[in-house]
């Protein structure tokens, strides 16, 4: 079994240095498969986050992709935003929550889809924090309130709306992993909801991947990267209409 999940790890962690992404929407899933029960699974994520997103993003950070100024504003942000998901969860519907999910994530798809492929990195968007601190609130509050990471959401808003460089917005994406993955895991360790074994070992293992992710990453062309991204956000709008539509 140990075995089994540092192979796990390593390919979440990878797939979280690739794609600037949590890994928690793959991760949880697999570990239900291998008989871990769902909060047992989501609490051995989490940790898995810390991990990952705190090495990715000093990596990121070394590499020069990491503005970690602008990543703090929409991390905080974030933050402050989560605080209202247990208002919004008991305030609205499941069935609109996700239908809004879905609406979110296919307009910044095309947006994203529309976007320029290279966008310089030296050329200085010059952002508001107040823009981007709105867009990490509503972030936090939309992704935590739907159980899932908010760079999935953040990254396409990133680059097809605000005109982020691809490889920035993955960065920062894993960088805003840092502030939710941080919190939760504090919240999770209160309630007794963690496997530090399980997590601690999953964890390690992804440091690895996470390096092999980031390296591939900056092999990789900006078009083939934003390719890679698309592909990924398709398949996760899939299985949404799926929730939504067969239950």
């Amino acid at each position: 079994m140990e075995f089994l999940l540092i192979l796990i790890g390593i390919m979440i962690g990878g797939m979280s240095g690739f794609f600037g992404i949590g890994g928690g929407t793959m991760l949880v899933p697999a570990l239900i498969m291998l008989g871990f029960n769902i909060k047992t699974a989501i609490g051995i994520s989490v940790m898995q986050m810390v991990f990952s997103s705190l090495y990715g993003s000093w990596l990121n950070h070394k590499k020069g992709h990491l503005n970690l100024k602008e990543g703090a504003v929409i991390g905080l942000g974030g933050f402050l935003g989560a605080l209202g998901s247990g208002w919004l969860v008991k305030s609205v519907p499941e069935i609109v929550l996700e239908t809004a999910f879905v609406g979110v994530v296919g307009f910044a798809l095309y947006r994203f889809f529309k976007a320029p492929a290279h966008v310089d990195p030296e050329a200085e968007h010059d952002l508001s924090p107040y823009v981007l601190g709105s867009v990490g609130a509503a972030i936090g509050l939309f992704a935590i309130s739907m159980g899932i990471g908010g760079s999935i959401l953040l990254t396409p808003i990133l680059v097809g709306l605000l005109h982020y460089p691809l490889k920035k917005a993955v960065s920062a994406g894993l960088f805003f992993v840092v502030f939710s993955s941080i919190s939760g895991f504090i919240s999770l360790s209160l309630a007794g909801q963690i496997d530090y074994w399980h997590g601690f070992l999953i964890g390690v293992a992804s440091l690895f991947g996470v390096q092999a992710g980031i390296w591939l990453a900056g092999k990789t062309g900006h078009r083939k990267h934003k390719n890679a991204l698309i592909v990924l956000y398709l398949i996760i709008l899939v299985l949404m209409l799926k929730k939504i539509f067969v239950g």
